[in-house]
């Protein structure tokens, strides 16, 4: 069994290669970058949303979390159950493969606390956790027993942590639910603004919107804006992400919408790659986004905290406590996805 101080130099050296990898420089002078390279073509060859950038993108923000401060500073309230854990189980992980690596946290979680890590790929992720993997093996071989990937039926675990949608929450509590367990369900980002933001602002804000396509439970489904809010400026600052419609995929999403709004009179704005609409759900689809008028502010704090549960996070001014704009999808290792201690439930098993 690896010592902590191990784990976390083993963790912290992958961090820095992945937060190099848009360091063509340094790229030369470090191991694995070519295996890593080879699985981010090969990963938007079998799932064409996940675009190189894209992967390289999941990958660099793994790599900022990775470092060996952050990685002291998220394990030090855990240290004595840690030095004094007693169950070493085996713990399977059904991974959610909408965006690129994101059962991450929850292998790093796993591995650190000395249990052993049994993953369950999605269809649509199946190689760059594996090659994550594989480049941490390299970097410590005391990692090559402890962990392994299928994309078949898991057996043989202890306890489960399972990510999926609403209906797929109903299938893993039904199978699942005699198990210890964490079971996440749907979840949005959404973003508050007052009107008074900056251009830069909204532009870091379009950054919530459109990286990985909106895909992401962190990414901003939904914008909450005060009454006679006017678009014009947010429109024009977001322009410079009309790349996103190069994909055809993204593209299709957006013709398809745009067909259904405009058959059934369903009124909308258009930039020609993003269609805002009015709408009390949080959970809107690619190039679609989901808007709705507030009155006082305060109120508003008071609603989003009584929906917690449909929010994975809450994009506005900080000085209200919420994520910065531009900072979704730039969690920290404490930033555990629907608020629940990862660590502390694999600690008390």
């Amino acid at each position: 069994m690896l010592q902590k101080q191990k784990k976390i130099k083993a963790f912290s050296q992958l961090g820095e290669i992945l937060r190099n990898l848009g360091e063509t420089e340094i790229q030369k002078a470090l191991p694995g970058v070519d295996q890593l390279n080879r699985m981010i073509e090969t990963s938007h060859r079998h799932n064409p949303w996940f675009t190189p950038i894209n992967v390289k993108r999941a990958l660099i923000s793994i790599g900022h979390s990775l470092t060996e401060v952050k990685l002291k500073k998220w394990l030090t309230p855990y240290e004595s159950k840690i030095e004094n854990q007693k169950a070493f189980l085996k713990v399977g992980v059904v991974n959610a493969g909408n965006i690129p690596a994101v059962g991450f946290h929850d292998f790093l979680c796993v591995l650190i606390t000395n249990q052993y890590y049994i993953g369950k790929l999605s269809s649509d992720d199946q190689y760059v956790l594996p090659a994550l993997g594989s480049l941490l093996i390299d970097i410590d071989p005391g990692f090559n027993d402890r962990f392994k990937f299928t994309t078949e039926k898991m057996e043989g675990f202890d306890a489960i942590i399972a990510t999926g949608s609403n209906n797929t929450s109903r299938y893993f509590e039904y199978y699942f639910g005699k198990y210890p367990h964490i079971i996440r369900r749907n979840r949005n980002g959404v973003a508050v603004l007052t009107g008074k933001e900056s251009t830069a602002e909204l532009k870091a804000l379009g950054r919530d919107i459109f990286d990985y396509f909106g895909l992401g439970c962190r990414n901003v489904s939904k914008l909450f804006v005060p009454k006679n809010y006017s678009f014009q400026h947010f429109f024009e600052t977001i322009e410079e992400y009309k790349s996103v419609s190069e994909l055809s995929k993204y593209n299709n999403n957006y013709d398809y919408y745009k067909s259904i709004y405009l058959v059934n009179q369903v009124q909308h704005l258009d930039n020609g790659f993003l269609l805002l609409t009015e709408n009390q759900a949080y959970s809107s689809p690619p190039s679609v986004l989901y808007f709705e008028h507030y009155d006082q502010l305060d109120d508003l704090k008071n609603r989003l905290k009584q929906e917690k549960d449909n929010i994975q996070c809450v994009i506005g001014k900080s000085e209200n406590g919420w994520v910065s704009f531009g900072m979704s999808q730039q969690p920290e290792l404490w930033d555990y996805a629907d608020g629940v201690d990862t660590l502390d439930f694999l600690l008390t098993l």
